[in-house]
Protein backbone atom coordinates (compact mmCIF):
# COMPACT_ATOMS: atom_id res chain seq x y z
CA UNK A 1 0.00 0.00 0.00
CA UNK A 2 1.36 3.41 -1.22
CA UNK A 3 2.29 5.83 1.40
CA UNK A 4 -0.19 8.66 1.99
CA UNK A 5 1.26 12.05 2.27
CA UNK A 6 -0.37 15.32 3.33
CA UNK A 7 0.00 18.40 1.34
CA UNK A 8 2.74 20.76 3.23
CA UNK A 9 1.33 23.37 2.28
CA UNK A 10 -1.72 23.07 4.53
CA UNK A 11 -1.15 25.06 7.79
CA UNK A 12 -1.06 21.94 10.18
CA UNK A 13 1.67 19.62 7.78
CA UNK A 14 3.67 23.19 7.15
CA UNK A 15 4.02 24.09 10.61
CA UNK A 16 4.75 20.00 11.42
CA UNK A 17 8.26 20.46 8.92
CA UNK A 18 8.89 24.08 9.13
CA UNK A 19 7.43 25.26 12.83
CA UNK A 20 8.87 22.42 15.07
CA UNK A 21 12.17 21.69 13.14
CA UNK A 22 14.61 24.96 13.03
CA UNK A 23 17.66 23.21 10.90
CA UNK A 24 14.73 22.28 8.09
CA UNK A 25 13.23 25.75 7.92
CA UNK A 26 17.14 27.56 7.58
CA UNK A 27 17.63 24.95 5.10
CA UNK A 28 14.60 25.55 3.24
CA UNK A 29 15.13 29.74 3.63
CA UNK A 30 18.29 29.50 2.73
CA UNK A 31 17.56 27.64 -1.06
CA UNK A 32 14.84 30.12 -1.53
CA UNK A 33 15.90 33.46 -0.36
CA UNK A 34 18.43 35.32 -2.85
CA UNK A 35 21.43 35.12 -0.55
CA UNK A 36 24.68 35.86 -1.04
CA UNK A 37 27.34 32.62 0.36
CA UNK A 38 28.54 34.99 2.30
CA UNK A 39 25.30 35.85 3.77
CA UNK A 40 23.32 32.46 4.29
CA UNK A 41 21.34 32.30 7.79
CA UNK A 42 22.68 30.79 10.77
CA UNK A 43 19.80 31.83 13.19
CA UNK A 44 16.61 32.48 13.07
CA UNK A 45 13.54 32.66 16.14
CA UNK A 46 9.84 31.79 15.82
CA UNK A 47 7.74 35.14 16.36
CA UNK A 48 4.71 34.35 18.78
CA UNK A 49 1.85 35.35 18.21
CA UNK A 50 1.71 38.18 20.22
CA UNK A 51 4.65 39.40 17.95
CA UNK A 52 3.18 39.12 15.13
CA UNK A 53 0.98 42.33 13.74
CA UNK A 54 -2.64 41.82 13.60
CA UNK A 55 -4.36 43.15 10.62
CA UNK A 56 -7.42 43.91 11.14
CA UNK A 57 -10.32 42.21 8.36
CA UNK A 58 -7.42 40.77 6.40
CA UNK A 59 -6.98 36.83 5.55
CA UNK A 60 -5.42 35.11 8.33
CA UNK A 61 -3.62 32.52 5.47
CA UNK A 62 -0.04 33.11 6.76
CA UNK A 63 0.98 29.63 8.49
CA UNK A 64 4.40 30.43 10.32
CA UNK A 65 6.18 34.07 10.92
CA UNK A 66 9.70 33.87 11.41
CA UNK A 67 12.32 36.65 12.09
CA UNK A 68 15.81 35.44 10.85
CA UNK A 69 19.58 36.28 11.01
CA UNK A 70 22.33 35.68 8.61
CA UNK A 71 26.04 35.89 8.81
CA UNK A 72 26.05 39.78 8.20
CA UNK A 73 22.99 39.67 11.15
CA UNK A 74 20.40 40.84 9.15
CA UNK A 75 16.61 39.67 9.46
CA UNK A 76 13.82 39.29 7.70
CA UNK A 77 10.38 37.93 8.14
CA UNK A 78 8.56 34.68 6.13
CA UNK A 79 5.20 34.06 5.69
CA UNK A 80 3.52 31.35 4.00
CA UNK A 81 0.37 32.52 1.88
CA UNK A 82 -2.46 29.71 1.07
CA UNK A 83 -4.64 32.67 -0.38
CA UNK A 84 -3.75 35.20 -2.77
CA UNK A 85 -5.89 38.03 -2.29
CA UNK A 86 -5.81 42.19 -2.85
CA UNK A 87 -5.08 42.24 0.59
CA UNK A 88 -1.67 40.58 0.32
CA UNK A 89 0.57 42.64 -1.05
CA UNK A 90 -0.69 45.54 1.71
CA UNK A 91 -0.13 42.56 4.20
CA UNK A 92 3.64 41.82 3.26
CA UNK A 93 4.59 45.02 3.20
CA UNK A 94 3.24 45.90 6.44
CA UNK A 95 4.91 43.23 8.03
CA UNK A 96 8.38 43.86 6.83
CA UNK A 97 8.04 47.08 7.74
CA UNK A 98 7.46 46.37 11.27
CA UNK A 99 10.52 43.84 11.25
CA UNK A 100 12.30 46.74 10.12
CA UNK A 101 11.08 49.64 12.40
CA UNK A 102 11.12 46.89 15.35
CA UNK A 103 14.54 46.62 15.32
CA UNK A 104 15.19 50.12 16.20
CA UNK A 105 15.68 50.60 20.07
CA UNK A 106 15.94 53.53 22.26
CA UNK A 107 19.52 55.24 22.03
CA UNK A 108 20.23 53.37 18.78
CA UNK A 109 20.81 55.02 15.50
CA UNK A 110 19.48 54.25 12.24
CA UNK A 111 22.81 52.60 10.98
CA UNK A 112 21.78 49.90 13.13
CA UNK A 113 19.15 49.03 11.21
CA UNK A 114 19.43 45.73 9.38
CA UNK A 115 17.67 44.99 5.75
CA UNK A 116 14.30 42.47 5.91
CA UNK A 117 13.08 40.22 3.23
CA UNK A 118 9.80 39.78 3.18
CA UNK A 119 9.00 35.64 1.36
CA UNK A 120 5.90 34.50 0.43
CA UNK A 121 4.87 31.16 -1.59
CA UNK A 122 1.28 31.18 -3.06
CA UNK A 123 -0.82 28.56 -4.30
CA UNK A 124 -2.58 30.32 -6.48
CA UNK A 125 -1.04 32.30 -9.57
CA UNK A 126 -0.98 36.06 -9.38
CA UNK A 127 0.93 37.10 -12.44
CA UNK A 128 -0.63 35.47 -15.13
CA UNK A 129 1.67 38.30 -17.20
CA UNK A 130 4.81 35.96 -17.20
CA UNK A 131 5.61 32.18 -16.65
CA UNK A 132 8.38 33.60 -14.00
CA UNK A 133 7.60 31.93 -10.95
CA UNK A 134 10.04 33.60 -8.59
CA UNK A 135 9.58 37.23 -8.46
CA UNK A 136 12.25 39.07 -6.49
CA UNK A 137 11.71 43.01 -5.74
CA UNK A 138 13.42 45.79 -4.36
CA UNK A 139 13.25 48.88 -4.01
CA UNK A 140 15.33 51.42 -6.60
CA UNK A 141 15.82 54.30 -8.39
CA UNK A 142 12.91 54.58 -11.26
CA UNK A 143 15.95 56.01 -14.13
CA UNK A 144 18.79 53.50 -12.87
CA UNK A 145 17.50 50.12 -11.66
CA UNK A 146 20.98 48.95 -10.61
CA UNK A 147 20.42 51.45 -7.54
CA UNK A 148 18.90 50.24 -4.86
CA UNK A 149 18.14 51.47 -2.07
CA UNK A 150 18.24 48.94 0.99
CA UNK A 151 16.27 48.01 3.38
CA UNK A 152 13.19 45.87 2.54
CA UNK A 153 13.59 43.56 -0.08
CA UNK A 154 10.60 40.82 -1.24
CA UNK A 155 10.34 37.24 -2.79
CA UNK A 156 7.27 35.88 -3.94
CA UNK A 157 6.84 32.50 -5.26
CA UNK A 158 3.79 31.42 -7.38
CA UNK A 159 4.30 27.51 -6.68
CA UNK A 160 1.46 26.46 -9.23
CA UNK A 161 3.89 27.87 -12.35
CA UNK A 162 6.70 25.78 -11.00
CA UNK A 163 8.13 23.01 -13.29
CA UNK A 164 11.47 21.85 -12.60
CA UNK A 165 13.72 20.74 -15.88
CA UNK A 166 15.06 17.91 -14.59
CA UNK A 167 13.74 15.08 -12.20
CA UNK A 168 17.40 14.74 -10.73
CA UNK A 169 18.15 18.54 -10.67
CA UNK A 170 20.26 18.53 -7.77
CA UNK A 171 19.84 22.18 -6.50
CA UNK A 172 18.11 22.22 -3.17
CA UNK A 173 16.00 25.42 -4.29
CA UNK A 174 14.25 22.78 -7.00
CA UNK A 175 13.84 19.73 -3.90
CA UNK A 176 12.18 22.32 -1.67
CA UNK A 177 9.94 23.81 -4.50
CA UNK A 178 9.03 19.90 -5.30
CA UNK A 179 8.67 19.19 -2.02
CA UNK A 180 5.66 22.25 -2.08
CA UNK A 181 4.43 21.77 -5.02
CA UNK A 182 4.27 17.78 -5.60
CA UNK A 183 3.64 16.37 -2.37
CA UNK A 184 0.28 15.59 -1.14
CA UNK A 185 -2.64 13.08 -1.45
CA UNK A 186 -3.93 14.68 -4.35
CA UNK A 187 -0.86 14.34 -6.33
CA UNK A 188 0.13 11.73 -8.62
CA UNK A 189 4.02 11.68 -8.06
CA UNK A 190 4.04 9.92 -5.14
CA UNK A 191 7.91 10.07 -3.33
CA UNK A 192 7.78 6.23 -3.04
CA UNK A 193 8.59 5.55 -6.71
CA UNK A 194 11.20 8.05 -6.89
CA UNK A 195 14.37 7.29 -4.84
CA UNK A 196 15.98 11.05 -6.03
CA UNK A 197 13.31 12.71 -3.27
CA UNK A 198 14.95 10.62 -0.56
CA UNK A 199 18.95 11.58 -1.73
CA UNK A 200 19.05 14.70 0.96
CA UNK A 201 18.81 14.24 4.30
CA UNK A 202 16.31 17.12 5.11
CA UNK A 203 13.79 16.18 2.29
CA UNK A 204 13.88 12.69 3.19
CA UNK A 205 13.18 14.33 6.72
CA UNK A 206 10.34 16.19 5.59
CA UNK A 207 8.94 13.58 3.70
CA UNK A 208 8.71 11.24 6.91
CA UNK A 209 6.68 14.14 8.57
CA UNK A 210 4.26 14.89 6.32
CA UNK A 211 3.30 11.18 6.50
CA UNK A 212 -0.13 10.57 7.44
CA UNK A 213 0.33 7.85 9.67
CA UNK A 214 2.40 10.34 11.84
CA UNK A 215 -0.91 12.58 12.48
CA UNK A 216 -3.22 11.10 15.28
CA UNK A 217 -7.12 10.99 13.69
CA UNK A 218 -7.89 14.43 15.38
CA UNK A 219 -4.96 16.04 13.77
CA UNK A 220 -6.38 14.89 9.98
CA UNK A 221 -9.48 15.66 10.56
CA UNK A 222 -8.40 19.54 11.07
CA UNK A 223 -6.02 19.07 8.05
CA UNK A 224 -9.00 18.26 6.52
CA UNK A 225 -10.87 21.09 7.27
CA UNK A 226 -8.23 23.94 7.16
CA UNK A 227 -8.32 22.18 3.38
CA UNK A 228 -11.82 22.55 3.40
CA UNK A 229 -11.99 26.19 4.96
CA UNK A 230 -9.18 27.63 2.13
CA UNK A 231 -11.42 25.98 -0.74
CA UNK A 232 -14.45 27.43 0.52
CA UNK A 233 -12.75 30.89 1.17
CA UNK A 234 -11.62 30.93 -2.73
CA UNK A 235 -15.20 29.86 -3.84
CA UNK A 236 -16.53 32.67 -2.05
CA UNK A 237 -13.94 35.05 -3.38
CA UNK A 238 -13.98 33.95 -7.08
CA UNK A 239 -18.10 34.20 -6.56
CA UNK A 240 -17.77 37.97 -4.99
CA UNK A 241 -15.62 38.97 -7.79
CA UNK A 242 -17.68 37.69 -10.68
CA UNK A 243 -20.94 38.75 -9.35
CA UNK A 244 -19.61 42.20 -8.56
CA UNK A 245 -18.44 42.56 -11.90
CA UNK A 246 -21.82 41.50 -12.79
CA UNK A 247 -23.68 44.17 -10.79
CA UNK A 248 -21.01 47.23 -12.23
CA UNK A 249 -22.75 46.48 -15.24
CA UNK A 250 -26.44 47.30 -14.29
CA UNK A 251 -27.06 50.36 -12.18
CA UNK A 252 -29.44 50.00 -9.43
CA UNK A 253 -28.92 46.30 -8.57
CA UNK A 254 -28.38 47.23 -5.03
CA UNK A 255 -29.98 43.74 -4.11
CA UNK A 256 -27.63 42.21 -5.74
CA UNK A 257 -24.02 43.52 -4.06
CA UNK A 258 -25.80 43.43 -0.62
CA UNK A 259 -26.56 39.37 -1.70
CA UNK A 260 -22.96 38.98 -1.89
CA UNK A 261 -22.05 40.82 1.35
CA UNK A 262 -24.29 38.94 3.36
CA UNK A 263 -22.70 35.69 1.96
CA UNK A 264 -19.24 37.06 2.34
CA UNK A 265 -20.18 37.77 6.01
CA UNK A 266 -21.81 34.04 6.47
CA UNK A 267 -18.44 32.93 5.29
CA UNK A 268 -16.58 34.30 8.27
CA UNK A 269 -15.13 37.85 6.67
CA UNK A 270 -15.44 40.80 8.44
CA UNK A 271 -16.76 44.13 7.21
CA UNK A 272 -13.44 45.51 5.90
CA UNK A 273 -12.71 42.35 4.21
CA UNK A 274 -15.63 42.72 2.38
CA UNK A 275 -15.11 46.51 1.63
CA UNK A 276 -11.57 45.77 0.04
CA UNK A 277 -13.34 43.14 -2.08
CA UNK A 278 -16.72 44.50 -3.24
CA UNK A 279 -15.68 48.47 -3.56
CA UNK A 280 -18.45 49.77 -0.63
CA UNK A 281 -17.20 51.66 2.30
CA UNK A 282 -17.06 50.01 5.61
CA UNK A 283 -20.34 51.89 6.68
CA UNK A 284 -21.71 50.51 3.47
CA UNK A 285 -21.41 47.03 4.47
CA UNK A 286 -22.69 47.45 8.15
CA UNK A 287 -25.39 49.26 7.23
CA UNK A 288 -26.53 46.40 4.69
CA UNK A 289 -25.57 43.84 7.25
CA UNK A 290 -28.04 45.62 9.77
CA UNK A 291 -30.94 44.96 7.78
Amino acid sequence: MPTRYLDPKVDLAFKRVFGEHEHLLRSFLNALLPLPDDGQIESLEYLTPEQVPELPGLFKNSIVDVKCKDARGRTFIVEMQMLWSTSFEQRILFSASQAYVKQLHASQSYASLQPVYALALTSQVFDRATPEYYHHYQIVRQHEPRRVLEGLEFVFIELPKFAPQSRTDKRMQVKWLRFMSEVGETSDNTPDADPSWREDPDIAQALELVEAAAFTEQELEAYHIQIDKARIESTVLEDARAEGKAEGKAEGKAEGKAEIVRTMHASGMGAAQISQFTGLSVQQVAEILAL
